[in-house]
Order: structure tokens, then C-alpha cells, then sequence
């Protein structure tokens, strides 16, 4: 077990990286089979969920190529610190998002629960151009018990720990002499 993890102890802000782009750019993967393969469409929260992986699988190549060819620590470090603000705000995000599908507290009224207080009809109309037709307060598959959402919450999670890794590893580095 050693031998598998010693490339990673080595370059540690390379290897976080490296785990957070390939982990995120997987999970937007995965997110787009099911819509696009499965036919499920997302819901307005699902679609929100998507951001930090956009702005964070982006930055961590970065991140990865930086720290492979000698980018400073505090480039690094900032990096990290943006990786990990963005999948705890998804943390957060997607465990809200667990909780309105398990029906442990109300969501937002543009995709989960009665329409009501529609006011005028122009009030009415407005409305209707804001509704979602996908629920948000509804799992649309839930695998061993969990939605995609509760899984969300599980990736941002480690993300945001391999982030906390990489910018520790990246504080620690040794600048190089110039």
C-alpha cells in the first residue's frame, strides 16, 4: 500500500491537483450521462450544483500544470484556497438540496412544492415562466438509497479535503532560490 500512495507523498500540491481535476471532470461527467444518456433532466438546484465543479476543474489543471513546472507557493496556495471555498459552498449547496428531496425542509418555490399566492394575472404569468418542470424536491435516481445529490455532498467533501491537502502541501514547499 505504501508503494501506491508514495508518488503521492512525493509532490503533494501536484497530486491534489491532479485528484481534483480528474475526480471533478469525472463527476461532470457523470452528471451529463445521466442527463443526456438516461434522459434526466435536471432540476434548477442540480444545474447550480454544477458551478463549482466548472470553475474548479478548470483551475486545478491549472494548478496541475503549475505545480509540475514550478509555480510559486503562493500561486498554489490561492489556488487551493478558491478549490476549497467553492466544494464547501457545494457541500452546503447539495446537502440543502439532499434535504428538500428527503422532505426535511421546504425548497425553493420555483421547483419543489404548491403554487400558490399567484396573485393578478399578470402575477400568474410570471409565474408560470419561472417554474421548473423538473421538481427539485424530488430525487430523480438514487443509487444504494442515495440521490445524486447526497453523493454531491460526498465528492465536495473529499474535493474540499484534497484541496485543504493541496494548500497545506503548497504553505509547506520550499520556494527555490533565486
Amino acid at each position: 500500500m505504501n508503494d501506491f500512495l508514495a508518488p503521492l507523498r512525493r509532490d503533494p500540491p501536484l497530486s491534489a491537483a491532479a485528484i481534483v481535476a480528474i475526480v471533478g471532470a469525472l463527476t461532470i461527467a457523470a452528471v451529463y450521462y445521466v442527463q443526456y444518456v438516461m434522459l434526466l433532466a435536471p432540476c434548477p438546484l442540480c444545474l447550480e450544483q454544477r458551478y463549482a465543479f466548472y470553475v474548479c476543474v478548470p483551475l486545478a489543471a491549472l494548478l496541475w500544470l503549475g505545480a509540475g513546472n514550478g509555480a510559486s507557493r503562493k500561486v498554489l496556495m490561492l489556488g487551493f484556497i478558491v478549490i476549497l471555498g467553492f466544494m464547501l459552498w457545494n457541500a452546503g449547496l447539495s446537502t440543502y438540496h439532499a434535504g428538500v428531496e428527503w422532505k426535511w425542509w421546504q425548497g425553493p418555490t420555483d421547483c419543489s412544492g404548491p403554487i400558490d399566492r399567484l396573485g393578478s394575472v399578470g402575477g400568474l404569468l410570471n409565474q408560470l415562466q419561472r417554474i421548473s418542470l423538473v421538481r427539485c424536491d424530488e430525487a430523480a435516481i438514487r443509487i444504494l438509497g442515495i440521490s445524486l445529490s447526497g453523493y454531491d455532498v460526498l465528492v465536495s467533501l473529499f474535493l474540499a479535503a484534497v484541496a485543504a491537502w493541496g494548500g497545506k502541501a503548497a504553505w509547506k514547499r520550499h520556494e527555490p532560490e533565486e
